[in-house]
């Protein structure tokens, strides 16, 4: 884990799990991807060790929401279909 990530801790998860979270969380996924570092993986957005605090949020936020890796990937897929 990353010094920030030991001082900030978890990103708290919402009390439930709305339509308006998921598709934040799709976007915290797809935003915060790996990129590969000569150091290993890090987030192509804050270069922090992926996966960073928001990348584990959004996955803990669909996995809450009941949804499998496979149809995470799949969704993530749709999304980036969909942009122009």
């Amino acid at each position: 884990m990353d010094s920030i990530d030991e001082a900030l801790g978890e990103i708290p998860l919402p009390p439930y799990i709305s339509a308006e979270d998921v598709t934040f969380a799709l976007r915290a996924i797809s935003v915060h991807a790996a990129q590969q570092w000569p150091d290993g993986p890090r987030c192509r957005n804050d270069r922090a060790p992926h996966p960073c605090r928001l990348h584990r949020w959004g996955r803990r936020i669909l996995t809450m929401r009941g949804l499998t890796d496979q149809q995470i990937t799949t969704m993530l897929a749709e999304q980036e279909a969909a942009r122009p």
